[in-house]
Formats: structure tokens, C-alpha cells, sequence
């Protein structure tokens, strides 16, 4: 029997992405649901680890595409391997993790199969071989149903709508080794390096965020004189995320930010949350100093339980928040970090 649904199995430097056994969370439910059995399929170097591993975490079949010209992710050659292998398999469904990567391939392969893709979907069903995808619009304020009409329905999931399965170490199933499609000496682009982008916890995995927002800036600590006065307040913004990062660390947490703490230039924008930064959906979300503009609740108001600590007592982030806290951040957030110390005692 041909498995019709797959998982495309994203992984980086050779460890897969926590959003891919996330995705087969997904497939296996969809797979058992339609009668079929389920594919991975694994592509990059020195990456057969992952495909057992794929295998014990619910894959009947994993396809594996191991080549030295695939250990660095490139968008040509890793979308020329899935495309012909679902091209010459015909899968009904293929379901991606919401990565950079994930999407990227998604994106780029449906222009190969002249199919089409249903993006950030967080629930399923079937009606037949059809999928009836549940995804958010307006900004998050209201919940679509979208079918593709097209096959393969190339479907990406947004990161933790699913839960990760149970590995089973007993689980036995088949890999098959599939080729590259594109030699070396054809692929326009080359990976020359790596930059740390700062490490940490990453925001889209992270099961606690810590944001931070405008009011970080209402440090009462002194700045050093000779700043202009622009400088004076990001300085005094970077000591409240290093306060802000405090707790995220004391948590196992990430650190996140809104936009308007972004654009002032108090934090990288690899942490801003948002409609035009990260989605995320962790169990926890401390909002500091955050007044809750529409656009930063896009990006988190899936978030299992929301806290909001804010001196304004009516800003709209309470609104969304499960628990409230009306004060200054600079007195809260380390207070609560003290606490939480010694609560889980570290």
C-alpha cells in the first residue's frame, strides 16, 4: 500500500527540528484516520539517525535523501528532491513544520507540482481524502476553514498546535534511500559560513517567553551622562532585558519583544513577537511592559497562559491576559525572579 500521507522532516546540522515530531504527531493521527500508512521524508548529510528516530516517533516509511551536497540547507536542491519524490509517489497530503525552511520548501515545491499550500494550520479533519484545514486570519481575531482543491495538499503547521509523540524505541519500519537531484556544480548557491545570531532558547520552541516591551525604557537606574539622550534610554532598556532575561533563564524560557521595543533599537529583532516578527505559542507568556497593540497579539495570543505586568491599569493586553499585575516592572520582575528562585530552587 502507498502511504498518501507524508511529513517533511526539517532538520538543521543534523538534529531535527522539535516542530517536525510535532508534524508527525499530526501525520500519524491524519494517516490512521484516512486508513494509509505514513511517510517522512528526511533530506540532508549524514542524517540517518533522524530517519530511525522518525520511524520510533510514528513514520511507517521514512525517505531518505543522504548526499554531501545536501548537509547544508539550500531552498533548490532540498525542494528538487521532495518535488520528484512526491511527483513519482503522489501522496494525498504532505504536512510541514512552520519553519523558515519548512515553509520555504512548501512554498517552492508547490510551483513544481502545480498543487497548492494551506499555511499556519492549527487543527484537521477529513471529508474523504480532503483535508478541512482550521486556520487564524485577522489577526488572529477570527478562525478559517480551508480546503485545497489541488493534490498534493502541501499543509503547514504552526509550531506547537500539535503535540509531540511518545517515542517508542520498539517501533520498527522501512527507510528507502532516494537520490539527489541536482549535482553540486548545479546549484547556484553556496552555505560559506555561520553567524550566532546570540543562542538562547529558541522563541518558536519555547514552552516559557518573557517579552518585553516599551516600558523598559522607565528604568530608574542613572545612565551614564556623557549618552545623548537617546542613548541614555536604550542603555537603560538593555539593563531592564537583562532583568527581563533574568527570569526567562530562571524559567527555561526565551526572551521575546514587541515591536515598539524593536524599532527603539533595545533588542535584536530575532526576538520580536508579533504580526511582523515570530508567532509563538508557548504554555507561558509574561508580557512586561507591553500595552497590547493588536499586532503584538497576533503573534501570541495562542499562548496557553498569558501574565501582563503593566503600570497602566487599562492597557489592552489585560484584556487577553489570564492574570494581571498593575506596577512597575523594575520593582515586579525582579521580585518575582527572587521568588521563582527559590520556589524551584535554583
Amino acid at each position: 500500500m502507498t502511504n498518501k500521507v507524508w511529513v517533511y522532516v526539517d532538520q538543521f546540522k543534523g538534529e531535527a527540528l522539535p516542530a517536525s515530531w510535532e508534524a508527525v504527531t499530526a501525520g500519524r493521527d491524519l494517516a490512521d484516520k484516512m486508513g494509509t500508512g505514513l511517510t517522512a521524508i528526511v533530506i540532508g548529510s549524514g542524517v540517518e539517525a533522524i530517519a530511525n528516530t522518525a520511524i520510533q516517533y510514528g513514520a511507517d516509511e521514512v525517505l531518505l535523501a543522504d548526499d554531501a551536497s545536501l548537509e547544508d540547507y539550500r531552498a533548490n536542491p532540498y525542494t528538487a528532491v521532495f518535488a520528484k519524490a512526491a511527483a513519482d509517489a503522489a501522496p494525498d497530503v504532505v504536512l510541514f513544520p512552520t519553519t523558515s525552511r519548512g515553509r520555504e520548501v512548501a512554498a517552492m515545491a508547490a510551483i513544481d507540482l502545480n498543487t497548492g499550500v494551506l499555511v499556519d494550520v492549527t487543527a484537521m479533519e477529513t471529508e474523504g481524502d480532503a483535508i478541512l484545514a482550521t486556520r487564524p486570519v485577522y489577526a488572529g481575531k477570527l478562525l478559517c476553514k480551508v480546503k485545497c482543491a489541488t493534490r498534493p495538499q502541501l499543509v503547514t503547521l504552526r509550531v506547537r498546535s500539535f503535540g509531540k509523540p511518545e517515542l517508542d524505541e520498539s517501533r520498527t519500519g522501512t527507510t528507502t534511500a532516494i537520490d539527489a537531484v541536482m549535482a553540486e556544480d548545479e546549484i547556484a548557491t553556496k552555505v560559506l559560513d555561520y553567524v550566532d545570531a546570540g543562542g538562547g532558547v529558541s522563541l518558536s520552541d519555547a514552552n516559557v517567553i518573557v517579552s518585553g516591551g516599551r516600558g523598559v525604557s522607565s528604568n530608574p537606574a542613572e545612565a551614564p551622562a556623557d549618552l545623548s539622550a537617546e542613548d541614555q534610554e536604550i542603555w537603560k532598556a538593555h539593563e531592564g532585558f537583562r532583568l527581563i532575561g533574568e527570569l526567562a533563564t530562571v524559567l527555561g524560557g526565551a526572551v521575546g519583544a514587541s515591536r515598539a521595543a524593536v524599532d527603539a533599537k533595545y533588542i535584536p529583532y530575532a526576538h520580536q513577537v508579533g504580526q511582523t516578527g515570530k508567532v509563538v505559542s508557548p504554555d507561558l507568556y509574561i508580557a512586561s511592559g507591553i500595552s497590547g497593540a493588536i499586532q503584538h497579539l497576533a503573534g501570541m495570543r495562542s499562548s496557553k497562559v498569558i501574565v501582563a505586568i503593566n503600570k497602566d491599569a487599562d492597557a489592552p493586553i489585560f484584556k487577553l491576559a489570564r492574570y494581571g499585575v498593575v506596577g512597575d516592572l523594575y520593582d515586579i520582575v525582579p521580585a518575582l525572579t527572587v521568588a521563582l528562585k527559590e520556589r524551584l530552587g535554583k
